[in-house]
């Protein structure tokens, strides 16, 4: 592998992991547009692995949106990242996939230092990238739900 081309591998993985963390901040921020324009044009969001809908990006924000409401206080952490860049005989292609870890706690106010959180979530996603035009996109995110806990919930 030459310089060139191991800059180059260097700087698409960078891309590709700000624009999982773009995709992070987004939910977690409710920044529905920023999270729309994370995907190509024709990119796909399957949330059925953790309850939710599947269909393009811009319905799965509404969905997201709509389902998020009652948490306006929350955060979006992707950890545990594992990305497989297209090898093309040595060069970087353009497509790439991510492999990684959620956790996702929420409440329905910011955390007074007394109430737990209303609900935390954990689970792994696999997004499937594409180099476009503008930088890498995504073309799919697929969420598989691994635990979910609503502290002080009835569990009767």
């Amino acid at each position: 592998m030459t310089q060139r081309v191991a800059l180059a591998t260097v700087m698409d993985r960078l891309s590709i992991d700000a624009v999982i963390t773009d995709y992070a901040v987004a939910v977690g921020d409710g920044a529905w547009e920023e999270y729309a324009a994370l995907f190509t044009p024709d990119g796909q969001a399957d949330y059925r692995g953790a309850g939710g809908s599947e269909g393009p990006a811009a319905e799965a924000g509404r969905w997201l949106a709509e389902g998020l409401r009652p948490f306006p206080a929350r955060q979006h952490l992707i950890v545990n990242r594992r990305l497989d860049l297209q090898d093309l005989g040595g060069c970087p292609g353009d497509r790439a996939q991510v492999r990684a870890d959620y956790l996702g706690p929420a409440g329905p106010e910011a955390w007074d230092g007394e109430s737990a959180p209303a609900l935390f979530t954990g689970g792994r996603y696999v997004f499937e990238l594409r180099r476009t035009e503008v930088g890498w996109r995504i073309r799919s995110a697929t969420a598989h739900r691994m635990w979910r806990c609503a502290p002080g919930a009835d569990a009767g």
